[in-house]
């Protein structure tokens, strides 16, 4: 039991984390600022994929989100 409340508590600090880089990196692409945002965009695949290798949420949903987020970069070019 404690196992699992622990593993429950790192994974929802996680998504959090994951939900933060996300925000940040489409109010900085809605600002318009390309360079920011391309920063940005590096930090959130890095949480991302540290959040995918540690089983907290599948690969495929972190491609499609990697995917969607690297064309809204490429929009703002």
């Amino acid at each position: 039991m404690r196992n699992s409340a622990r593993k429950h508590t790192q994974n929802t600090a996680t998504k959090s984390r994951l939900k933060t880089l996300e925000r940040n990196f489409l109010e900085t692409v809605k600002a318009g600022k390309k360079e920011e945002a391309t920063k940005a965009l590096r930090d959130a695949v890095s949480g991302f994929d540290k959040a995918a290798k540690e089983g907290v949420i599948h690969t495929g949903t972190v491609n499609r989100k990697k995917s969607r987020l690297s064309t809204r970069l490429a929009a703002l070019k």
